[in-house]
């Protein structure tokens, strides 16, 4: 029975630290609005997308370069 115990107590530990890491990093994007009241950050992290195929689906980088867009007027005819 205490076997089973530390093990449940385990597996709550890791899914609350996952859980925690994982909306801590989603707090740490940055808005549209931000990006686009700081074009130099933003020009900085779409560069950093571009060289990182990791990250160019991630939420800040869709953010960093909607700002481009919608400063710029890139795609609007």
């Amino acid at each position: 029975m205490k076997k089973s115990s530390l093990i449940m107590m385990i597996a709550a530990v890791s899914v609350l630290t996952v859980t925690v890491f994982t909306t801590s990093n989603a707090e740490d994007s940055k808005t549209v609005a931000w990006y686009a009241a700081n074009i130099k950050d933003a020009k900085t992290k779409v560069q950093e997308c571009h060289d990182n195929a990791s990250l160019k689906d991630s939420p800040e980088c869709a953010n960093a370069r909607h700002a481009l867009e919608i400063s710029f007027g890139v795609g609007q005819k």
